[in-house]
C-alpha cells in the first residue's frame, strides 16, 4: 500500500473493508464463544451511527468523548466520530469523576459514548458537572439520568442512522491528513492532563513506519495477522497500533475478555503479532518462573538450562561450545516449542512499547524462544518513534526510527524528532506547544544515543514524570502535593518508573507524631514509631483515604516511614527535582525495592 496516498483514517478503513469484505474482522466472546464481525458489517454499523450523530446535531470539529473497555464498538464509535468530521476524545475506563469532568470540560465535548451502566455511574455525573449536552450508553441504564443531560442509547442512534441515506465515504472524504482526528490525554509535569492532538496523518505516518518494521517478520502476511487487543484503546499506543495499524494490515483483531482471562485468551486466539507494555511481560516471566519451580525436578533443570544456554546464545552467539550447541537444539523442542504453544504456536513478536522493559526481562523471553522487540514513543508522537527490527535485536535499545521519522540528538542529549507523527500540539496550551515543538523537533524530555547502528537507546529523563511498567504516565508531583495536603504527611516522595504500581517514601508530620504518641501513650521517638504496627496502620488508613481520590494507576500500594526529614545531604535542596528525586531514591534504595517485595 502506498500510504503517502492515504487521504484520512476513515478512508484507510473503507478501502480495507472493500478489499475484505465478508472476511472476518472483529472478534469477541458472547455468551463463552468467539463471534465475529465481518469488514463489511463493521463499516456498515459505522456509516450508520456516523448518520445517527450527524442527525443529533454532531458537527464537523465537535469533540466527542468515548468511555469503553475494548470491543467491537469501541473501533465503529471511533471510525463513526471520524467520519462526521468529529474528533474522538477517549478516555481510561478507570478515571474517577473528576478525571470525566476535566477530560470533558477542557475539551470542549457536547456528547459521550460510555459502554456500560456501571461505568455511566461515573460519566453521568460528570456530564453534568462539565455542561456535556448528551451521553449515549451502548447498553440500557436502569437509573433515571442526570438531570440536564440527554441520554439516547446506542441502538437509538443507529435507528436515526438507518433513516438517513447520503454517501459515507463522500462524507469521510471531507477530512483532510493533516486534521485533528483524536485528543488523547496524557499526564505533564503537573496538574491535570493535557490533550495531544494528533492528525489522521501523524497515525497513517505511524501505521506506514510499523508496517515497514514488521512486515519483515518471517512467515508476515497481509490478511493474515491475528492481533489480540488488550490494552486500553484510550492509549495511543493500542490506538495506533492495536487497532489502526491491523487495520492498514487486513487483520483480524480479537478482544480479549479481561486481563485476568489473558493467558486463556491468548491460547485460544493464537496470535501472530502481540502489542504490550512491560507489565505484562513482567506478570508472564513470574507465572512461567512459579509453574517451573512447582514443578521442579528434571523439567525445572532443562527448563534453566534452557534459559541460561538462550541467555548466553544472544550474548555472544559464537560463544557455545559444541556438547552446548547440541544441548541448546535438544532444548529448543523439549522446552522453547513447548512455552510457544503455550502461547497459541503462531506468535512471531512480541512488540514492547510504552515504558521501557528491563533487559533482563526481555533477555528471558528471548532464552525461552519468544521474541520480544522493544520499541520507543510517546503521545506526542502518534506514539511510535522507534523499534528493534527482526533482523537485529537489541534489547538494550529501543531500535532505529520508524521509516518516515527522523531522530537526532540535541546538545544537552535530549531525544529530538520530526516528521508527519508530530502532534497538531495540545489542546488549548499554545504555549506548551510551543515549549515542545520547536522549528519542527519535538523535544522529547527524554535522554539517548543513537549507537554505531543507528539504534536508539534511552539513557535517562529529563522531564519529571513517571512511566509505569503498563506504559501508563503520572505526574510524581501532582501525586505528592495530593498527599501533603495531609497533616500527619510532612514530606513524601512516590516512587514508580518501570514498575507495576507507586510507592512511598513519607515522612511524618512531627506535630502529628507528638499528638499521636501522646494519645497512645508511646514515646516521642520517631525512630521507634516508625516499626510500631499501631502507628503505621493510622498511616496507612490516612493513605488508602488519599487513594480513594486518586486514579488507579496514581495510588499508593505500600509505603516505608522514614525517620528524618529528607535533608540536604539527601538533595532536597537541589535545585532539580528530577536531581533531587533521583539522589533521594538512589539513597533509599534498598528500602524502596523492598516494597515492591525484591
Amino acid at each position: 500500500m502506498d500510504y503517502s496516498k492515504v487521504q484520512n483514517l476513515p478512508l484507510l478503513f473503507f478501502e480495507r473493508a472493500a478489499h475484505y469484505g465478508d472476511s472476518p474482522f472483529l472478534w469477541s466472546k458472547r455468551d463463552g464463544v468467539w463471534q465475529s464481525l465481518s469488514w463489511t458489517e463493521v463499516g456498515e454499523r459505522a456509516s450508520r451511527f456516523s448518520r445517527g450523530l450527524r442527525a443529533l446535531g454532531v458537527q464537523r470539529g465537535d469533540r466527542v468523548g468515548l468511555v469503553a473497555e475494548n470491543r467491537p464498538e469501541w473501533l465503529i464509535a471511533d471510525l463513526a466520530i471520524m467520519v462526521a468530521g468529529a474528533v474522538t476524545v477517549p478516555a481510561y475506563t478507570t478515571n474517577t469523576v473528576k478525571d470525566h469532568v476535566h477530560i470533558l470540560s477542557d475539551s470542549g465535548a457536547k456528547t459521550v459514548i460510555v459502554s456500560t451502566a456501571k461505568l455511566a455511574e461515573r460519566v453521568l455525573p460528570a456530564a453534568v458537572q462539565s455542561a456535556c449536552d448528551r451521553v449515549i450508553p451502548l447498553e440500557p441504564l436502569a437509573d433515571a439520568p442526570e438531570q440536564g443531560v440527554q441520554v439516547i442509547e446506542w441502538t437509538d442512534v443507529l435507528a436515526r442512522g438507518a433513516a438517513l441515506d447520503d454517501d459515507v465515504i463522500a462524507e469521510a472524504g471531507r477530512a483532510r491528513r493533516e486534521d485533528t482526528c483524536c485528543i488523547i490525554y496524557t499526564s505533564g509535569t503537573g496538574g491535570d492532563p493535557r490533550g495531544v492532538m494528533l492528525s489522521h496523518g501523524a497515525m497513517i505516518c505511524n501505521v506506514m513506519g510499523a508496517h515497514d518494521a514488521l512486515a519483515e517478520l518471517p512467515g508476515y502476511r497481509e490478511g493474515g495477522e491475528v492481533f489480540l487487543s488488550f490494552l486500553p484503546l484510550s492509549h495511543s499506543y493500542e490506538h495506533t497500533c492495536g487497532q489502526f495499524f491491523p487495520i492498514a494490515t487486513g487483520a483480524q483483531i480479537y478482544y480479549a475478555e479481561s486481563v485476568d482471562k489473558l493467558v486463556a485468551n491468548i491460547s485460544e486466539v493464537k496470535p501472530t503479532i502481540t502489542p504490550a507494555v512491560p507489565r505484562l511481560y513482567e506478570t508472564v516471566r513470574t507465572r512461567i518462573l512459579r509453574g517451573v519451580e512447582s514443578a521442579g525436578g528434571l523439567k525445572a533443570a532443562m527448563f534453566r538450562r534452557a534459559v541460561e544456554l538462550g541467555s548466553k546464545h544472544y550474548r555472544a552467539p559464537d560463544s557455545l561450545s559444541l556438547f552446548e550447541r547440541l544441548q541448546n537444539a535438544i532444548l529448543e523442542r523439549l522446552v522453547r516449542q513447548k512455552v510457544r504453544d503455550r502461547f497459541g504456536g503462531r506468535l512471531k513478536a512480541f512488540v514492547s512499547g510504552g515504558a521501557p522493559l528491563n533487559f533482563e526481562v526481555g533477555l528471558f523471553f528471548t532464552a525461552v524462544g519468544l521474541r520480544v522487540m522493544q520499541g520507543y514513543g510517546q503521545t506526542e508522537a502518534a506514539p511510535v518513534i522507534s523499534v528493534n527490527r527482526y533482523g537485529k535485536n537489541k534489547l538494550d535499545t529501543v531500535g532505529p526510527p520508524l521509516k518516515g521519522v527522523t531522530v537526532k540528538i540535541a546538545d544537552d542529549g535530549e531525544i529530538l524528532v520530526r516528521g508527519e507523527l508530530v502532534m497538531n500540539g495540545y489542546w488549548n496550551r499554545p504555549q506548551e506547544t510551543e515549549q515542545t515543538i520547536r522549528d519542527g523537533w519535538l523535544h522529547t524530555g527524554d535522554i539517548g544515543e543513537l549507537d554505531e547502528d543507528g539504534y536508539l537507546k534511552i539513557t535517562d529523563r529529563k522531564k519529571d514524570i513517571i512511566v509505569n511498567s503498563g506504559g501508563d504516565n503520572l505526574s510524581p508531583q501532582r501525586v505528592e502535593s495530593i498527599l501533603t495536603l495531609a497533616p500527619e504527611i510532612a514530606q513524601v516522595m512516590v516512587y514508580g518508573d518501570k514498575r507495576p504500581y507507586l510507592v512511598a517514601l513519607i515522612v511524618p508530620d512531627e506535630e502529628f507524631v507528638l499528638q499521636w504518641a501522646r494519645s497512645n501513650k508511646k514515646p516521642h521517638d520517631l525512630a521507634q514509631l516508625v516499626n510500631d504496627d499501631a502507628f503505621r496502620a493510622h498511616l496507612r488508613h490516612v493513605v488508602n483515604q488519599i487513594n480513594e481520590g486518586l486514579s488507579v494507576i496514581e495510588r499508593v500500594r505500600n509505603f516505608a516511614l522514614i525517620a528524618e526529614p529528607f535533608s540536604v545531604e539527601n538533595a532536597m535542596l537541589t535545585p532539580s527535582v528530577k536531581i533531587r528525586r533521583h539522589i533521594i531514591t538512589r539513597y533509599y534504595d534498598g528500602q524502596i525495592m523492598g516494597l515492591y517485595g525484591s
